[in-house]
């Protein structure tokens, strides 16, 4: 534990809980960038979100940190990245003195707005990596959930009170105190539902939920206490309502088409609201006979956090699809929406001209960005599959993208998709263009590589030989070989003209980790190649297929690697969240870009080689500038 004066966040949050306008810079995504950074494009994906006790700000656990918005201007109002990494709970005190939020980066923090003091509370993070946390009625007490273990803070003083530790806690994905203050209701991934004094230690007992066979998803307490609603991930989409007293089930509610994630009570308990991954519907329930009372519609991606407002006159929604949305909680209308924040950014791409950027989604979307202004310009979907790959044909006119199993060709300039091409089996992980722009190739999940004509949309060949899935796809300069990183670990290099193998690099036999070559890149001049596995980068001598050195810096998986226009410089991106820049010739580590915090899953050099763009699972796609 540790507990250290703050003055920004000081500034911030006491601020934003006075609801002062907003003075702050123009662009909010700009706010609070890293060392480098050029320019954020997008808010982050949503985690969660929360009313503050007085229903004048909507906090949002994104990617990127905690955002604060001013429910009557409509404005954001601060965004709070002390967290290391993703901003996955949050939490206000019953009387709005105290603000919690929880990380992956294994921190709570909480946040008291009338001292101005911060209280850290560190746990392990391989023991809590969702930080699920709630304050007892009197808000004196806090309590966080990890895997198997529940303890028990002051709130004032961050001084831990107690703990329990059981294996009917395990795996919990949901904990909250009951009205008295001293019990506390948890359910595990699997529906187990157990209630604990928290003065004794002692488990008062345990509820075997109902007939689900999936991970539970969505939970929700009452406000009396008396009932707990669990939302299944079966494809049914089953709510289940539970009587803890009688230790019954009240009522299944069906209507969802599978995936319930989100569930929230209305504050006088009198209604539920539901929603789901799959549907993309809020569902309205009466809480007390399960009679289905409206659907609200509009969200056109995942819906992610659900919030009632104090009064319960309105119902806050975010989704992947960008947009934080407001509803009358009586009529079902949508009052108001806040716009920005995304999914997970799975790929990215300059355009040739290097004016504008392509980001895929994990929920469909494909969005493009002015270079120079930062502004979102307009928006591809036809699938709810992740877009693993992105890449701009050489006249800058299609966009080619590999999302599920298909290759998606969209016109830039029109927005609508010119064909799809059908033919893998299962996920495509990559896609490449050679020089010229007419043959494409790709890489799949079914361990295949397959070359299409980009005029006709005709598969010409399928390359066989790796025996696992297939990561990396690139074009050697002259468009004449073309490059394949595997998860059997290995590197095959093929003649696109027969389709023949010309020869097979194992990085087993180099860094001696046994998981998969994640990444290739091949340098401008043809002369080598990088490939990025497991902690481990190898450079290769194409001439002799030996490995010239290997790159150690990264502690995870390198997803992304590219070699910049004039080749001096060899970009990096990995799951442990940073982006290396390397001299690949002498193997300098020339800088590192900290900024992310989430996987590292796309990167590309702008043409001119003056800028670096990257994509994370943290929601956010950000700009680095490139010194010479």
């Amino acid at each position: 534990m540790k507990k250290t004066l703050f003055s920004n966040f000081l500034i911030l949050l006491v601020a934003s809980m006075l609801y002062p306008p907003n003075t702050l810079a123009e662009d909010p995504t700009q706010w609070n960038l890293p060392e480098n950074a050029k320019a954020r494009l997008g808010k982050g994906k949503i985690n969660a979100i929360q009313y503050s006790p007085d229903g004048k700000v909507l906090a949002v656990a994104s990617g990127i940190g905690i955002w604060l918005y001013d429910v009557t201007t409509h404005q954001e109002i601060a965004l709070l990245t002390e967290h290391t990494s993703v901003a996955s709970n949050i939490a206000f005190s019953p009387d709005g003195r105290l603000f919690a939020s929880g990380s992956k980066d294994g921190t709570i923090m909480l946040w008291n707005r009338n001292t101005g003091t911060q209280t850290i509370l560190t746990i392990p993070v391989g023991l809590s990596p969702y930080m699920n946390m709630a304050f007892s009625p009197d808000g004196k007490t806090f309590a966080n959930g990890s895997r198997g273990t529940i303890n028990i803070w002051d709130a004032f003083t961050g001084e831990q009170k107690s703990s329990v530790t059981s294996d009917v806690i395990d795996s919990n994905n949901f904990i909250s105190f009951l009205p008295d203050g001293e019990t506390i209701v948890c359910v595990n991934w699997g529906g187990l539902i157990s209630l604990w004094n928290m003065s004794t230690g002692k488990l008062k007992k345990t509820i075997v939920d109902v007939d689900h066979t999936a991970p539970i998803w969505g939970i929700a307490l009452s406000p009396d206490g008396k009932t707990i609603v669990v939302g299944s991930g079966d494809i049914d989409g089953n709510i289940y309502i539970i009587d803890l007293n009688a230790s019954e089930l009240m009522f299944k509610l069906s209507g969802h088409s599978g995936d319930v994630n989100c569930l929230i009570f209305s504050p006088d308990g009198k209604t539920l609201a539901s929603a789901s991954y799959v549907d993309e519907t809020i569902r309205l329930w009466d809480a007390n006979t399960g009679e289905h009372k409206r659907t609200l519609t509009g969200h056109t991606g995942d819906i992610l956090g659900l919030a009632f407002s104090p009064d319960g006159q309105t119902i806050a929604s975010g989704s992947g699809d960008g947009t934080i949305r407001l509803w009358d909680a009586s009529t079902g209308n949508q009052q108001i929406e806040f716009i920005g924040h995304t999914d997970y950014a799975e790929s990215v791409a300059f355009s040739p001209d290097g004016q504008t950027i392509a980001s895929g989604y994990s929920d469909g979307y494909i969005r493009l960005w002015n270079v120079d202004t930062r502004k979102h310009i307009k928006t591809f979907k036809e699938s709810k599959d992740y877009v693993q790959s992105l890449m701009f044909t050489t006249d800058g006119n299609t966009l080619t993208s590999g999302i599920g199993e298909n290759i998606y060709l969209w016109d830039v300039h029109t927005d609508k998709f010119k064909k799809i091409i059908s033919g893998h089996l299962m996920a495509i992980n990559s896609v490449a263009l050679n020089a010229d722009g007419n043959i494409l190739a790709s890489g799949s999940a079914d361990n295949t590589i397959r070359l299409w004509n980009m005029i006709t949309g005709e598969h010409t060949k399928t390359l066989i030989g790796h025996e696992h899935s297939i990561y990396g796809v690139t074009f050697s300069p002259d468009g004449k070989t073309l490059v394949t990183g595997s998860d059997d670990n290995t590197i095959r290099f093929w003649d696109v003209n027969t389709g023949e193998t010309k020869m097979i690099l194992n990085a087993l036999t180099v860094d001696g980790k046994d998981k998969g070559v994640m990444s290739v890149a091949y340098s401008p001049d043809g002369k080598i190649l990088a490939s990025g596995g497991m902690e481990t980068i190898i450079i290769w001598d194409i001439n002799t297929g030996k490995s010239k050195m290997t790159l150690s810096e990264h502690r995870h998986y390198i997803l992304c690697l590219s070699f910049s226009p004039d080749g001096k410089t060899l970009a990096s991106g990995s799951t442990d969240t940073d982006i290396h820049l390397w001299d690949p010739h002498t193997g300098e580590l020339k800088n590192t870009f900290i900024g992310h915090t989430g996987s590292v899953s796309g990167i590309a050099f702008s043409p001119d080689g003056k800028t670096l763009v990257s994509s994370s699972n943290d929601g956010t796609v950000f700009l680095w500038e490139i010194n010479p």
